[in-house]
């Protein structure tokens, strides 16, 4: 077997608008097209000996044990691969499930998909499964569980954080977009405008003078201390000189801590002697320069979080301990331990794997204990001196004992320190009580504290401390998005994009917008190029000045990685031609209908799809869109409109030269198209079904028709507003045309606006797309004979695979289909064609240059423009 590709896909897909995290394998397998399972002996027993786990699939049979069925009875390779993918990933603590395996239409090759929750673990999974499989088949020993390791490693690696997790979390059960802006754990919630980030537990509300007193364990106690919160007695020091000093002054026992720590690193407690002092500051040295000395005080570990100056959530904080049994050493006590199914590696699991360090040994040693040291039944045996979750801690609930001055004095702390999210650090026999009548001290405050001893605590009730932190960011009545409206199709798409963007930005909205030719915001080109995928959409996204995204989404990047936003107002389906046939298993309209529905597919249910109600295909969408319709027409007599209206529908027509809105009976006429200027004069069809497309996607937002109407008369057809799309360029003596049509449907177009131009002969320019099928490239090469005289073909680039003399002998063929004696001339050099067609146009010629068959076409007939009228000027 042969992985062909393995795609990622992030956003709503054609295979799964809701299950945006697929995976997507092309796999070919080979000889193995010709066996299925139950004709590979022995296979079914090694799968369940191997993964017995699988039973729990329950496949088309629908009961636990039905996967295993299938494979008895007979199933194909893909689908065995498709389970075993999702369940070494389900083994490596990524729970889920769904999947699907389907043929292409090349025999042996197979499309398989499944879902994954952590990108690279995900493209791992594929490629193991297919190892796994193989060595199934050929009966040959496989070490699974250095896959399952290795997906836990890389999950650990990318997924992120706890605390982090769980503000996503909380924002997508909200319904809160995000974006990870990193590799790490910078978050954004929301889209444009109405963003807001986050990295872990520290906001963009998040004052820095608050983190930086944090920070400072010495400034933050001198300002609880001013402020009558109590607090430990200590010292801060930076010389071992000046540590005798701080021992009288403070007095044993003594608590050692880096300055500048985190996470309990470079901390020892209970120090008694002066040689045990010196091993403290030296440890506490290898993370800051300055270290606090502190008087020990005895009680627990307590931790408070306070977000938005309210304690939300308390945890008595216990350090990773193990209880002696008079049997075995402390060393297996700790393996026994880690073997609890609530620790896991890293952050996985509620509990965090103990690990032995110097900080363990050291408390051993001041028992007098070595790992292999026997403890005596039920003594607590203490391995870390603090009593942090990330080293093997433990935490019980304390939220409802908190008594209600201990949560003044947090509410308090929080604005003293100024902190919108803080953990505060509580040493005292109990939290019952308040701390000034039980001798309970403040130890540290903490910016970014985590959240898994609240989310998940070892003993007590889970608190959903992530709800008030998106209570904070985004109150009753703030949104998180912004409009989207979202444009697909054959042909149209970038000009429909274009008009929309100009009614929006006409009416004070700063607009952010993706085309085919670059990413805009406002009349700002930011990015050159095909930009209609998803990474384009999420710049726009990311902008945190748009206030609207009007967004072309082109077929390449649904495939490649589905959408890249995950709901929009309204989507736009210009039409559905011929174009990309035979490209990604796209091989008839019907499939590609199926990949421009997915933009239908993730309109919100009281948003609108826009539909064209002359292409049949527009039409069939319509009939799965779980959201409201609008179509638009070029017949008011279309039968569809007709029941659509009848029906009190909503629709844009073209009627007696007007572009109107019919809602039910009633019509409101917008504005005729001969004032319309990129309509041509109403000469340019396929420009009145997108200016007709982006009026009614516009009205139903709810612009006014007047709005509408001034924005569709200053919308002026241009290399800079429609930059290859009918941009004319008038010489003194002839005129050029460049379009970027380069399908059937497009030539169509151009064809028919040129019936309507007078002009002493048409010259063509046109080129042929190597990744098109080969009728696609004959026939618009046969359109181009039917309304050309001459036809130059210029095959410079595009090639796609293909050899350049394949392409131009399949234009001559198409051509000669229709007209044997057309006049043709070959030259692949764009910069030579251009100066012949300048230098020996005629009179009243009309010269069209199709398909960007000139590199930088637009630029260059400018330049030629330029000079003429430079020249011209100069007389």
């Amino acid at each position: 077997m042969k992985i062909l590709g393995i795609q990622v896909l992030r956003g709503p897909n054609i295979w799964s608008i809701n299950r945006k995290k697929l995976i997507q394998m092309r796999l070919d397998l080979e000889d193995m097209e010709q066996r299925p399972t139950n004709s590979i002996e022995g296979f079914g027993d090694r799968l369940e000996k191997m993964l017995p786990t699988l039973y729990g699939h329950r496949c088309s049979k629908g009961e636990p044990g039905g996967f295993f069925a299938r494979v008895k009875e007979g199933t194909w390779m893909g689908h065995v691969i498709e389970h075993i993918a999702l369940e070494i990933q389900t083994l490596a603590g990524m729970d889920t499930g769904f999947g699907r395996t389907r043929m292409t239409k090349t025999d042996g090759i197979y499309n398989v998909v499944f879902s994954y929750l952590e990108e690279k673990s995900g493209i791992y999974a594929a490629e193991a499964s297919v190892k796994i499989a193989e060595a199934l088949i050929n009966d040959q020993d496989y070490d699974l569980e250095f896959d399952i390791q290795r997906l836990r490693e890389l999950r650990q690696m990318e997924r992120l954080g706890p605390s982090t997790g769980s503000i996503v979390d909380e924002a997508i059960a909200r319904d809160i977009p995000w974006i990870r802006l990193n590799k790490s754990s910078l978050i954004q919630l929301g889209y444009g405008k109405n963003q807001v980030r986050f990295r872990a537990t520290m906001t963009e509300k998040t004052n820095s003078i608050a983190v930086d007193i944090a920070g400072n364990k010495d400034e933050t106690k001198r300002m609880l201390k001013d402020s009558a919160i109590p607090v430990a007695k200590g010292v801060t020091i930076s010389e071992i000189e000046d540590l005798d000093e701080a021992i009288k002054t403070v007095g044993f026992p003594l608590v050692f801590k880096p300055l500048d720590g985190n996470h309990g690193k470079g901390a020892t407690i209970n120090v008694k002697t002066s040689e045990a002092a010196k091993e403290a500051f030296e440890y506490a040295k290898q993370y800051s320069r300055r270290i606090i000395i502190e008087s020990f005080i005895t009680g627990y570990d307590f931790r408070i979080l306070v977000i938005d100056n309210k304690m939300v959530a308390a945890a008595l904080r216990v350090p990773a301990h193990v209880t002696g049994n008079g049997i075995h050493t402390i060393q297996q006590l700790i393996d026994k331990e880690n073997e609890d199914p609530r620790r896991g590696y890293g952050h996985e699991n509620v509990l965090t794997e103990i690990l032995v360090d110097r900080d363990t040994l050291d408390l051993l040693a001041k028992k007098e204990y070595t790992l292999e040291t026997v403890a005596p039944n039920g003594e607590l045996v203490y391995l870390k001196s603090t009593a942090n979750l990330s080293t093997g801690g433990t935490s019980i609930d304390v939220t409802d004992l908190v008594h209600p001055q201990n949560i003044f004095i947090s509410e308090r702390i929080s604005r003293i320190i100024g902190l919108d999210i803080c953990g505060i650090d509580v040493m005292a026999q109990n939290l019952t009580q308040p701390l000034t009548e039980n001798g309970g001290v403040i130890l540290e405050v903490n910016a970014a504290p985590g959240f898994r001893m609240h989310l998940a605590p070892s003993e007590g009730l889970p608190r959903n401390v992530a709800a008030p932190v998106i209570d904070m960011l985004y109150p009753p009545g703030k949104s998180a998005r912004i409009p989207i409206i979202a444009i697909t199709g054959t042909n149209g798409k970038t000009t429909t994009t274009r008009l929309v963007a100009h009614i929006v930005k006409s009416n004070g909205t700063r607009v952010g917008f993706t085309t085919s030719d670059g990413i805009y915001v406002q009349n700002t080109m930011l990015m050159k190029g095909d930009t209609t995928g998803p990474v384009s959409t999420e710049f726009i996204l990311r902008d945190p000045t748009v206030e609207f995204a009007v967004l072309e989404t082109a077929r390449g990047g649904i495939l490649r990685a589905g959408l890249g936003f995950n709901r929009c107002d309204i989507g736009i389906v210009t039409n559905i031609q011929e174009d990309h046939l035979g490209i990604s298993d796209i091989h008839n309209l019907s499939d590609l209908a199926r990949v421009k529905g997915v933009v239908i597919g993730s309109v919100k249910r009281d948003g609108w799809a826009v539909l064209n109600a002359d292409n049949k295909y527009c039409v069939k969408i319509a009939q799965s869109a779980d959201c409201k319709v609008a179509y638009f027409s070029m017949d008011e007599n279309n039968p569809v409109i007709v029941d659509h209206c009848k029906k009190g529908g909503t629709a844009a027509i073209y009627e007696n030269g007007y572009i109107t809105i019919k809602k039910g009976d009633w019509k409101i006429r917008v504005e005729k198209v001969t004032h319309i200027p990129l309509t041509f004069g109403g000469s340019v069809e396929f420009m009145i079904q997108n200016v007709l497309a982006a009026t009614l996607a516009t009205f139903l937002y709810g612009y006014k028709i007047e709005d509408i109407r001034m924005s569709l008369e200053t919308f002026i057809p241009s290399a800079a507003q429609t930059p290859g799309r009918m941009n004319i360029f008038k010489f003194k003596e002839f005129k050029i045309l460049v379009d970027f049509a380069h399908n059937p449907d497009g030539f169509t177009g151009i064809k028919n606006y040129l019936k309507t131009v007078e002009a002493t002969e048409h010259i063509g320019v046109i080129s042929g797309t190597g990744d098109r099928r080969d009728e696609d490239i004959r026939e618009t090469a046969r359109i181009a004979a039917q309304m050309f005289d001459k036809i130059i073909i210029c095959q410079e680039k595009y090639l796609r695979g293909r050899q350049q003399q394949e392409l131009i002998d399949l234009l001559i063929s198409g051509i000669h289909d229709i007209n044997p004696n057309m006049e043709i001339i070959i030259n692949n050099d764009g910069a030579e064609v251009l100066q012949f067609l300048v230098a020996t146009a005629k009179s009243g010629s009309f010269i069209t240059i199709l398909s960007n068959t000139i590199d930088n076409a637009i630029d260059r007939v400018s330049e030629y423009l330029d000079k003429e009228f430079g020249i011209y000027n100069s007389k």
